[in-house]
């Protein structure tokens, strides 16, 4: 059987631009011609695509960095260097994608075929042909490509099952999700039977179908993390409705009451109180002897508490009560949907399916003084304008100098006490202090 892989960490690296060209026109007949370096080409982005016949994340488990390629460098004659393609990645239908360091929420690919680019690629550096003026008619500045995006991703798989069976270990769940559908999940009489999350597909007769999911038995603290729950309930995060099993079983020296509470307890401590869905009481196991006694009291103390929702008598066993609580089903999770469709906004344009990550632009850089002649500047932006200079070159090199001093770099560091001949270092590249 399978792994089921429901959470993993991977890094992903977008490629970086190519990298702008310094070239002049060399032909004959033409003394004066002038520069011709090409840009660098743009870097492979990665981006993920929601794909419906994958179930677990278990592509990622062994497999934990991806790298786009780079773009390819500019020419000479003005030619342009070629893009790089895109990275595409398949993750199961029902993946959250989570920034590992931040735990920002980057997007959620609920529908097949959706994408997110979690990590762009670099643009291509400029060549000199865009550097020319009128003062420098020949201008040895050429850009590096930008570099691509790197990122350590959270993902997250949250099943897309309409309808969510919850419940104690051992109260029916996989037994009854095995003989309403094709599932086949493992069967036997004792706690977490279901290690994982197993999905099936309802079809009824009439010609309506659902999907349904057997999750892992829960008992009390599972929402603070106790047993296996914890790891679970994030599934019923996206069902429409909650089937909650209960059973009837006058041996297992629990009363009935007592473990729909537990359980609804613990849905209602989950972080997103998933106590609020839309639920169907299930009696299961009324196969077993005496159950219709332990029914009558459960019964009983539901309208005590002024719970007068219907209970479900089923055995799994010998099908009593399935066909008409499927079909019960099949309405609930039909009336959520038309609730949901009422709720929701028409789709614009601008309300896609496609989610565009855009990493925030950060201006803003530090400068520490590390030895006593010796500084280290760090900002985001500053680090890249750095990446991104050709330093072969003297027109680059003071371009960049310009740049740094109206970013307010030298005033900074000024402040900060240095003077002429002390080392200024920003990410790999290091210089002199000059006033």
């Amino acid at each position: 059987m399978p792994t089921f892989v429901d959470q993993t960490k991977i890094e992903v690296q977008a490629g970086k631009g190519g990298d702008g060209m310094v070239a002049f026109r060399h032909e004959k007949y033409v003394p004066n011609g002038g520069p011709a370096g090409g840009d660098g080409g743009r870097g492979g982005s990665i981006i993920f695509v929601a794909d419906s016949g994958l179930r677990t994340l278990m592509d990622f488990r062994y497999r934990r960095k991806f790298k786009a390629d780079n773009g390819e460098n500019g020419r000479i004659k003005s030619q342009y260097g070629r893009a790089a393609k895109d990275l595409y990645l398949k993750v199961p239908v029902g993946t959250t994608v989570y920034d590992f360091n931040t735990g920002e929420l980057i997007g959620d690919l609920v529908e097949k075929g959706q994408e997110l680019v979690v990590a762009h690629g670099g643009r291509g550096g400029r060549g000199n042909i865009h550097f020319a003026t009128s003062v420098n008619t020949a201008p040895e500045i050429a850009e590096n490509g930008e570099p691509g995006e790197d990122r350590v991703l959270r993902l997250e798989l949250k099943l897309l099952a309409d309808v969510g069976l919850v419940g104690f270990p051992s109260v029916g769940k996989s037994t009854l999700l095995s003989v309403t559908t094709k599932a086949k999940p493992k069967i036997a009489a004792y706690q977490f039977t279901t290690l994982t999350p197993n999905l099936g597909m309802v079809i009824l007769p009439d010609g309506r179908d659902f999907s349904m999911a057997d999750l892992p038995g829960l008992i009390e603290g599972a929402s603070q993390g106790v047993g296996l729950g914890i790891q679970f309930l994030r599934h019923v995060e996206r069902t429409k409705v909650i089937l909650h099993l209960v059973s009837m079983d006058p041996n297992n020296g629990r009363k009935a009451i007592d473990d729909y509470h537990t359980i609804r307890k613990e849905l209602q401590n989950y972080e997103t109180d998933l106590s609020k869905k839309r639920e169907l009481i299930v009696a299961s196991q009324m196969d077993i002897p005496s159950a219709e006694d332990k029914l009558k009291e459960f019964k009983e103390a539901l309208q005590k508490e002024g719970n007068d929702e219907p209970v479900y008598e089923i055995s799994s066993v010998t099908h009593q009560g399935v066909s008409k609580l499927m079909s019960d089903t099949a309405n609930l999770v039909a009336e959520v949907e038309e609730e949901r469709r009422a709720q929701e906004e028409p789709k614009t344009v601008e309300n896609t399916k496609e989610y565009k990550y855009k990493a925030p632009q950060k201006n803003e850089f530090t400068v520490e003084r590390v030895g006593e002649h010796e500084f280290v500047v760090k900002g985001e932006q500053l680090e890249r304008l750095v990446q991104m200079t050709n330093l072969d070159h003297q027109d680059g090199i003071m371009r960049l100098a310009r740049r740094l001093k109206r970013l307010g770099v030298d005033d900074a560091l000024r402040e900060k006490g240095a003077v002429n001949g002390d080392d200024v270092a920003i990410g790999k590249f290091v210089f002199e202090f000059v006033q």
